[in-house]
C-alpha cells in the first residue's frame, strides 16, 4: 500500500540561492536570534555569512573542501552552515555531545580536510580532542573561543572581505553534487554517514511548510542541536515562511521554559523532556499563562506518549503534539496538521509530505495487506543519495530505491502513518516478537510515572523478559505488582506486561531525545528482584 500527495514546494537550485533570494525579497524580516540577545534579519544573516565565507576562504576552504564542524546551537552555527554552502564546501556537521570515538570514526570516514570546534563547551575540551585526532588524521583545525558568552554584536567566527570571494557555483542540470554528510546517532554501533545534496536537505522542509501553517507571525525557540539534519531543515523552513527562529545552546528544565516564554513563543518542541518541563513551568506559574501566544507543539525524533498530548491540551489549549516522522537519511517524511482529529494527532505522525511515497512491506519487501503492520519504506525527493560506506546501501534499500527505515508501522485509509515500533526494538519472549511502543504508552498513563521506557532483558526461561525503566513523578517509587495491575487494567496482553521494574532519576538520551536503550541494557543486566 502506498500514498503520495501534495504539490512540490518550489525550492531554488541551491541552498545558498535560497539564502540570497530571501535576503533580496525580504531584507528587513527578522530571521534568527539566540539566547545571547543577538538578532539577524535575512539581509544581515546573508551579509554576515558572506563575511564568514571570506574568512574561511582565507584558510583555504573552497569548493569540495570537506569540513567537519561540531558547534552548539548559536547563531555562529547557522552562519557557518550558510557560509560553507556559499563556498560550495562539503559540510559534515557533528552533534556536540559526540566524543572521541565517534568523532575519530566520522572524520576518518568522510576524509575530513578541515575541522571547526569550540575551544571548550559545557566543561568539555573540544579543542584538545580534535587536536589529538588531527595528529592521526592530518586535517587542519580551527578552534573558536566559546569559553565565555558572546556580547551583542560580537561574532566568534573568522571574517573577511566578501568582494574577494569567487563567484558562487552556477546551477547545473542533472544530479546535484553531494554537499552535506550527516551521521546517524550510532548509539549501538558505528554511526552511518548519509550523503545529501542541497535539494534533498531543502526538501526535508516541504512537509513542515505545507502542514504547520508557519508564517511571519511565528516564533520558535529551539534547543536541539542544529548540527543534526533538522538544523538545515528548520532554517530552510524559516527562510521560506518568514518565521523567527531563536536558538538556545542548552536546555535547562528549571530555567529554559521562562527564557523561551520571554521571546513570545508561538511554537514549542520537540521531545518528551522538553514538554514535561513546559508543563512543570506552567504549573508553577498557576493561572498566569506562560505561553499566551502558543498555537502548536511540534514533535519529532521520538514517540510522544498519549498522556503528554492530553496534558498539553489541558495546560496550553493546543491540540496536542503535531507529530512528524523522519530520519537522518530521510528528513521529515510525514507531518500531521494542527486541525487533525484527536486520534490522528495523538496516535499517528501524519501523512506523507510533498512527493513522498510510503509503503508497508514484509521482510522480503512485498506489500502487506491493507492496514497490516510491517516495515515502513520510503521514496521521495529528500532521501539520501546513499551512505558514505557504500557497502551499507544494499541492506539500506529494497529494489527501485525504496529506503528501509527500520520502523514498524501501518497506514490507515486516510494515509496517516502509525509508528508501532522498531524492527530491532522488540522483546522476543517465548519466540514471539513484542513491540515495546504499546507497553511504553501504557506505562505513561500511570499517574505516578513521569517517563518510561521498555527493553528486553535475557531470561533463562523465556529467552527475554519485558523490563520497564521508569522515572517516578515527584520522586515516586512504584511497585512492580501495582504497575502490572495498571497494565492489566488497560487491557495489555499478559505476555507484554513488565516482569522487571527499574527506577531512574532521569532516562539517558541522545541529543535528539531518543532513549539510549543499549546503555540501559548494560546497566540492568541482572535477574529481576
Amino acid at each position: 500500500m502506498s500514498t503520495r500527495e501534495g504539490r512540490r514546494v518550489p525550492f531554488p537550485s541551491s541552498f545558498w540561492q535560497l539564502v540570497d533570494d530571501t535576503a533580496a525579497a525580504h531584507p528587513d524580516r527578522p530571521l534568527l536570534s539566540d539566547d545571547y540577545g543577538r538578532t539577524f534579519t535575512t539581509r544581515q544573516f546573508r551579509d554576515a555569512a558572506l563575511e564568514v565565507a571570506a574568512g574561511l576562504a582565507g584558510f583555504g576552504i573552497g569548493s569540495g573542501t570537506v569540513v567537519s564542524w561540531q558547534l552548539p546551537s548559536r547563531v555562529e552555527s547557522l552562519l557557518l552552515l550558510a557560509a560553507l554552502a556559499r563556498l560550495d564546501a562539503v559540510q559534515n556537521p557533528i552533534i556536540p555531545v559526540l566524543r572521541e570515538r565517534e568523532v575519530r570514526f566520522i572524520t576518518s570516514e568522510v576524509d575530513t580536510d578541515f575541522v571547526v570546534v569550540p575551544t571548550t563547551w559545557r566543561g568539555f575540551d573540544h579543542e584538545a580532542m580534535a587536536r589529538d585526532i588531527a595528529v592521526e588524521r592530518g586535517f587542519d583545525l580551527l578552534a573558536l573561543d566559546w569559553s565565555s558568552a558572546p556580547a551583542v554584536g560580537e561574532l566568534h567566527l573568522p571574517v573577511g572581505n566578501p568582494a574577494r570571494l569567487p563567484a558562487p557555483p552556477s546551477a547545473t542540470s542533472g544530479s546535484l553534487p553531494v554537499r552535506w554528510i550527516y551521521h546517524t546517532s550510532g548509539t549501538t554501533s558505528d554511526p552511518k554517514g548519509a550523503r545529501h545534496t542541497d535539494a534533498t536537505v531543502m526538501h526535508g522542509a516541504a512537509a513542515l511548510i505545507e502542514r504547520l501553517d508557519i508564517d511571519h507571525n511565528d516564533v520558535y525557540p529551539v534547543a536541539f542541536p542544529v548540527t543534526h539534519v533538522g538544523g538545515v531543515v528548520i532554517l530552510t523552513t524559516f527562510l521560506v515562511t518568514g518565521a523567527h527562529l531563536v536558538l538556545f545552546d542548552a536546555f535547562d528544565a528549571a530555567t529554559s521554559p521562562a527564557r523561551f516564554a520571554a521571546h513570545g513563543a508561538t511554537l514549542l518542541g520537540t521531545a518528551v523532556p522538553f514538554f514535561n518541563a513546559y508543563l512543570a513551568a506552567q504549573a508553577a506559574a498557576g493561572d498566569t499563562p506562560l505561553f499566551p501566544a502558543l498555537r502548536a507543539c511540534i514533535g519529532g525524533g521520538a514517540p510522544v506518549p498519549t498522556e503528554i498530548h492530553l496534558a498539553l491540551r489541558r495546560a496550553f489549549g493546543v491540540a496536542g503534539v503535531v507529530g512528524s516522522w523522519g530520519l537522518t537519511e530521510f528528513p521529515n517524511a510525514t507531518c500531521a496538521r494542527c486541525d487533525d482529529p484527536a486520534d490522528v494527532m495523538t496516535g499517528s505522525v501524519g501523512r506523507a509530505g510533498t512527493g513522498v511515497e510510503v509503503r508497508v512491506v514484509d521482510d522480503a519487501g512485498a506489500d502487506v495487506a491493507e492496514g497490516a503492520e510491517g516495515e515502513l519504506v520510503l521514496r521521495g525527493p529528500q532521501q539520501l543519495v546513499g551512505y558514505v560506506d557504500a557497502a551499507l546501501d544494499e541492506a539500506g534499500f529494497f529494489p527501485d530505491r525504496w529506503f528501509r527505515t527500520g520502523d514498524l508501522g501501518r497506514l490507515d485509509d486516510g494515509g496517516n502513518v502509525w509508528i508501532t515500533g522498531r524492527l530491532k526494538d522488540i522483546v522476543i519472549r517465548n519466540a514471539e516478537n513484542i513491540s515495546v511502543l504499546e507497553i511504553e504508552n501504557a506505562l505513561s498513563q500511570h499517574p505516578e510515572v513521569l517517563e518510561a521506557t521498555v527493553i528486553g532483558m535475557p531470561d533463562p526461561r523465556t529467552g527475554e523478559r519485558v523490563c520497564a525503566i521508569v522515572v517516578g513523578r515527584d520522586g515516586a517509587h512504584l511497585d512492580l505488582d501495582a504497575l502490572r495491575a495498571h497494565c492489566d487494567a488497560l487491557g495489555l496482553a499478559r505476555h507484554k506486561i513488565p516482569e522487571q521494574l527499574e527506577h531512574l532519576d532521569v532516562l539517558p538520551r541522545n541529543a535528539m531525545g531518543k532513549v539510549l536503550k543499549q546503555e540501559l541494557r548494560a546497566r540492568f543486566a541482572q535477574p529481576p528482584t
